[in-house]
Parts: structure tokens; sequence; C-alpha cells
């Protein structure tokens, strides 16, 4: 019924189950929620950006709608959704001015392909926006929130439009002649193709971490690059 057979390779995304379970080494999904694997990733690789990969290709295509040509601030570029959109806004033609924190992000915004790239928490957002877009920035997919936030919708020119997935906190205030919109990811067979095409198209690099422990103290450092993969023997 839904193009799948036994023993294919298959990745999801889905958040129905109560009880958790992102430690779990199986778990069982429903059919329309599941994608074909990409042939360009390892099993641990696409179990990590199923969440991801949707997240950071909705809000650039479905959302943000970027075309060759228009300006883009990916805010919070370094993490595991921003380090996808920014190669995803890339692969549509699309400029991009990425906020992240410390040298490291910083190099990794760059190295992934960031036009430009300013520190969101020692930078002068406002300046390095108006030197990247005189006119004013078409576009904000905000994957963090907060004052840093402020002034990169702040930087916006009028008409612009935000996207940023429920659970950015605080969410951004509304603004006059602004478009701001929150959404969650969507998976089905056919989101997963798309997300499929564009990791192909896109040649995506992915960095993964392993070791649980060492990996939590980095998420509770708040300080995380790209996306942490647990991988259960």
């Amino acid at each position: 019924m839904h193009g799948f057979k036994v023993g294919e390779n298959v990745y999801s995304y889905s958040w129905d189950n109560p009880q958790g379970g992102f430690y779990a080494q199986y778990v069982a999904v429903p059919a329309e929620r599941v994608g074909h694997m990409p042939m360009q990733l390892t099993m641990q690789q696409a179990g990590a950006i199923a969440t991801t990969g949707l997240t950071a290709l909705q809000g650039i295509d479905n959302f943000l709608k970027l075309k060759s040509g228009q300006s883009v601030i990916i805010h919070g570029a370094s993490g595991g959704v921003g380090t996808l959109a920014i190669q995803f806004a890339k692969l549509r033609g699309a400029r991009v001015l990425a906020t992240a924190s410390g040298a490291d992000g910083f190099a990794l915004a760059k190295k992934l392909g960031a036009d430009a790239v300013v520190d969101a928490r020692s930078g002068n957002i406002t300046a390095a926006a108006h030197d990247f877009a005189p006119g004013g920035v078409d576009a904000v997919l905000a994957l963090v929130g907060g004052d840093a936030l402020e002034r990169c919708i702040a930087a916006l020119h009028p008409g612009g439009r935000v996207a940023f997935p429920h659970g950015v906190s605080p969410p951004p205030h509304s603004r006059s002649g602004i478009t701001i919109a929150g959404y969650n990811a969507v998976a089905s067979p056919v989101e997963f193709s798309h997300l499929n095409a564009a990791i192909a198209a896109s040649h995506l690099q992915v960095y993964p971490l392993a070791q649980a422990a060492q990996a939590q103290r980095r998420v509770e450092t708040g300080h995380v690059l790209g996306k942490v993969i647990l991988q259960i023997e």
C-alpha cells in the first residue's frame, strides 16, 4: 500500500509514543510516516536526519518559499536543523547570513556554505544584516528565540517573512508588515521523497557525535554543533 517491502532500509519521524523512546533499540512507527532511506547516508546518519532534515527543508521550501537570489538569515545555524538549513537554502540558490556562537560554530557555518556569518552572542547582527542586504533581508529561519532573534527580524524589509519550528522559545513577536509562521515538520512518504531529493542534490554533509554520557554533557552546556547521535549496540 505504501510502496515498502520487507527488508528495505527506511527511516522515519514520529512523536506519537507518549513513553518517549529516544534511547530505544527498536520502535514501531506508522507506515504513512516512513520514507525510503537515502542511499547516500549510513543508517546512523539517516536515523539522525529524519526530524532535523524535514524541519529544515520544510522551513526553507514550504514556509519561507526561498527562491534563487533571495536573502535569508538562518538564526541558530550551527545546530542540528541549522546545519542542514544552510545547505538546503544554498541548494535553492538563496544567499545565507548565518548566526552561530563560538569560533567552532562560526567555522562550521562557513564550511557548510553560508555567505556570511555573525556571532549570535557577541556580534553586531544589525550591522551584519545591513551589510549583507542593504535593502532589507527577505526571510528569517528562526531556530533559537530571544533578543538576537528579534534583531534578525528587525533586519527584514517590509513584507519579509519568518518561519520557526514550534518549540523555539520565546517565539518571535508579531510585527506589522511581517509574516510569521510557526510549524511542525510533517512526515510522510512524499515528504521523505522531497528530503531524499534535496539530500542527493546538495551532496549533504553530516557530522555525527557518539558516546551517550559525553553527548548529554555537551547538550547541557547549550553549545552543540550539528546533531548528536547515540548508537545502540
